[in-house]
């Protein structure tokens, strides 16, 4: 494996960062996680600009070169010999201490990309279903860095462990106000009377309402992009837990899984317990987004090379 490290190409273990980035020290930094068939990374420019904007409002950076960071997450999937890849795009404060009084945004970032065999899940996760269960802390929507991907995973990554010593494949954040939020690496659909439902995400908060504390996924984007193709209406709006359980069908997504079905909140069973067709019509639509996207972009690239 190779990776690409601060605009050059590097061995797996000579992929180093120094001791004083503020990424290591600090948890400064965000990422993206993203999905490639047939040798391309699917909406690779939806992932960039997400992070820019992230980048720019949380003061990391300023005027991300979008278009070059986009050939180096390509460049990478290509010299790995990947036809199907799980890209992470890492950029952290580099050697910036922010307890000196240096501004933020002030020293070059460190940015980094690995490209990596995808995880493969068990076919039974999606045939069957999981199970989540309720985070014990709550997302803030007065905490202005929630609804972002940065570094700082723990309280995310600690949730998720609980959730396995349960026997549960992800955790559902709640808000302080006990309104549905999202999944630990996942945002969350709720299907009821045959339309969609999902909360709402960073930047989609009405004039004067509170900020959401939630991610906009760029799967989520896309899901509801499919189902607007489909005829399927999708609202994006305040949910209680009370709209989850009582839910004919509850799925998650994200670049890795896609869409995974849930059939039950802890205790609880959901729908009849079995993966909805709504959600299985969603999921192989999906699946055909992202492969024939994928597959025209690389048919795309082989005629201008070879012209």
């Amino acid at each position: 494996m190779v990776v690409w490290l601060n605009g050059k190409f590097v061995d797996r273990d000579e992929a180093r960062i120094s001791a004083f980035d503020a990424g290591f020290q600090h948890g400064v930094g965000l990422f993206e996680t993203m999905a490639a068939r047939h040798g391309r990374v699917f909406r690779v420019m939806d992932h960039l600009q997400r992070l820019a904007t992230s980048a720019s409002e949380l003061r990391l950076a300023e005027g991300l070169r979008l278009e070059p960071l986009a050939d180096a997450i390509e460049m990478t999937v290509a010299r790995n010999e990947l036809s199907e890849a799980r890209v992470r795009l890492t950029i952290s404060g580099g050697d910036l201490s922010l307890l000196s009084g240096a501004r933020s945004g002030s020293a070059d970032p460190t940015i980094m990309v690995v490209a990596q065999t995808p995880t493969r899940y068990p076919a039974e996760l999606i045939d069957r279903g999981v199970r989540i269960k309720v985070a014990d802390i709550r997302t803030n929507p007065f905490d202005r860095f929630a609804g972002h991907k940065t570094l700082w995973y723990w309280p995310r990554l600690s949730e998720l462990q609980a959730a396995s010593a349960a026997g549960c494949a992800e955790t559902l954040f709640l808000t302080t106000s006990n309104h549905l939020a999202c999944g630990a690496v996942s945002n969350i659909f709720v299907v009821r009377g045959g339309e969609l439902m999902t909360p709402i995400a960073r930047g989609e908060e009405k004039a004067g309402a509170l900020p959401s504390p939630v991610l906009p996924g760029i799967t989520r984007a896309v899901v509801r992009e499919i189902a607007g193709r489909m005829g399927i209406a999708c609202h994006v709006r305040t949910l209680a837990i009370d709209d989850a359980l009582g839910a004919d069908e509850i799925f998650l997504c994200n670049s890795s899984w896609g869409i995974m079905p849930v059939v039950g909140i802890e205790g609880a069973t959901v729908g009849g317990g079995a993966p909805g067709s709504m959600t299985r019509t969603l999921r192989e639509a999906l699946s055909q987004a992202i492969d024939g996207e994928t597959r025209d972009a690389a048919e795309r690239l082989r005629g201008t090379v070879g012209s």
